[in-house]
């Protein structure tokens, strides 16, 4: 008899993936050549140790920065992101939710466990769908979470980013919870894929300023990412408020100049009454 789960229950496997990240051994650019070494630093030692080029590494950066905010924006926690790579585990980089540790401990830290342990639950054609409802919610927020990464390369970078194999293996693995066929899961991908893109799109700056805080810390919580998001957005804000004020000021500065124009003109162009002719 296969174990039934609660609503709560459920919630559990979906927001703690941890498969957000970054295939090991498939690097996101190829590195172009130019050979702008003229300073040895700690930066570059570390680069030639992880056999990244700055290109590689910026490029997994912002894919992981896309991860992340990308979840934050749907409104979910997140653990922390890191640029360091896990050869056991296979990633280059990973974003991770809150309760990660836990689940992956449990083995449901994959969407392929999360499938194996929610898809007798799943209705059939015809069955009621509403105790469920968080299930079919919950796959269409992490699939496009999936595909942010790829999204905020495609949206940062130039060129078209390599495919991003183990978002899409994990993606597919939700994908077939809902979906019945091949064609259903690609068409749903093809949709998440796009939504991640109109998800980020506003917030470029933001994917930029964390993605180049994570190449400097290597690795950020989930507490920083948001003060690093906090800040960003404050900026923007103050920076519109300035702004508004500044378009405020010359608005008024040139009624003022309309006016003053408006008064000297009266007092120019009076017109004088013609004197009476003598009869």
């Amino acid at each position: 008899m296969n174990k039934q789960f609660s609503a709560d229950e459920r919630v559990k496997f979906l927001p703690a993936l941890a498969g957000r990240g970054a295939a090991a051994g498939k690097p996101h650019c190829e590195a172009n050549g130019s050979g702008l070494d003229e300073e040895v630093d700690e930066y570059d030692e570390l680069l030639r140790a992880l056999g990244r080029t700055p290109e590689q590494d910026r490029r997994i950066s912002i894919h992981e920065a896309g991860h992340a905010v990308c979840a934050r924006l749907l409104g979910h926690d997140v653990g922390g992101v890191t640029l360091i790579p896990d050869a056991a585990r296979g990633y280059e980089g990973l974003c991770w939710g809150v309760g990660h540790a836990e689940a992956f401990a449990e083995g449901r830290g994959d969407a392929s466990d999360v499938r194996d342990a929610l898809a007798q639950q799943m209705p059939r054609a015809g069955e009621d769908r509403r105790a469920v409802a968080d299930v079919f919610e919950s796959v269409y927020d992490k699939c496009i979470e999936f595909l942010a990464g790829r999204a905020a390369e495609r949206m940062v970078l130039d060129g078209e980013p390599a495919v991003p194999a183990d978002d899409l293996r994990q993606a597919r693995e939700l994908a077939l919870l809902i979906c019945k066929s091949e064609e259903a899961v690609e068409t749903f991908l093809a949709h998440c894929d796009v939504a991640a893109r109109d998800l980020l799109t506003p917030y470029g700056d933001v994917v930029i300023v964390l993605s180049t805080v994570l190449r400097m810390k290597r690795t950020l919580d989930g507490a920083e990412i948001d003060e690093i998001i906090r800040g960003v957005e404050a900026h923007k804000a103050l920076a519109i408020e300035h702004k508004r004020r500044a378009d405020w000021r010359k608005g008024e500065l040139e009624a003022a100049r309309f006016r003053a124009a408006c008064d000297h003109t009266d007092a120019v162009a009076v017109p004088h009454s013609a004197p009476d002719r003598v009869r």
